[in-house]
């Protein structure tokens, strides 16, 4: 991934935005070259989805494949504003993109507190649109929920995440907590799908505050 300066950490306004395309440029392996299940949805019934941004992509989705009770999981582009992007429109900052993670779990396996203690402990969600060297508004931290059972849950788990990190002199978490409705999870593309599974050596980014969820 690429070290961007700091023309890269202002998010873009709509009208400024790439103008993008009525369709994706590319299609994606049906299933996961890991789990083995389908990548893209409808998933089964009392499966879940939640959408998670926590910096580059490749190694988000390597911490959630690898959790018990995840059914499927993919990476793509949220939270912004030119549709079909592609990544290296992604990369330019002008189309308001994070990237970001589908988990699709099932909640009598694995609880969504888990899920998040996972997403919380693995970054530093008190930087702002960056991850260590990665920097920009695509790294930005962000979680996408699907219910308000979801919502509460983000809220709760940060409001304990923020306690123990003020207690070790950490600023405030900057997490965009939104509803997934009304937004568009963009899939990237087929070589970025389980990348660090296809390429074992591969970059992973490994920011994170060292703290524990308090919950």
């Amino acid at each position: 991934m690429q070290l961007f300066g700091n023309s890269k950490t202002t998010m873009v306004k709509p009208d400024d935005a790439l103008k993008g395309r009525p369709e994706s440029l590319w299609s994606l392996t049906p299933t996961h070259a890991v789990l083995g299940a389908p990548l893209q949805p409808p998933f089964p019934a009392g499966i879940a989805t939640i959408y998670l941004a926590a910096g580059c992509f490749w190694g988000v989705e390597e911490f959630f494949w690898r959790l018990p009770g995840i059914f499927t999981t993919s990476v793509g582009y949220m939270g912004g504003f030119t549709p079909f992007p592609t990544y290296e429109e992604v990369c330019t900052a002008r189309t308001g993109h994070t990237e970001t993670t589908l988990v699709a779990y099932d909640p009598a396996v694995i609880s969504l507190t888990e899920i998040l203690r996972i997403f919380w402990e693995n970054h530093d969600p008190t930087q702002v649109n960056r991850q260590g060297n990665d920097v920009g508004t695509q790294y930005r931290s962000a979680i996408f929920w699907t219910t308000e059972d979801q919502r509460d849950v983000a809220i709760e788990t940060r409001d304990a995440f923020q306690r123990a990190l003020d207690e070790r002199g950490y600023g405030a978490i900057t997490t965009q907590i939104d509803s997934a409705e009304g937004l568009i999870y963009f899939e990237a593309e087929d070589y970025h799908q389980q990348y660090l599974y296809k390429n074992p050596n591969g970059y992973r980014c490994h920011s994170s505050t060292g703290l524990r969820l308090p919950v």
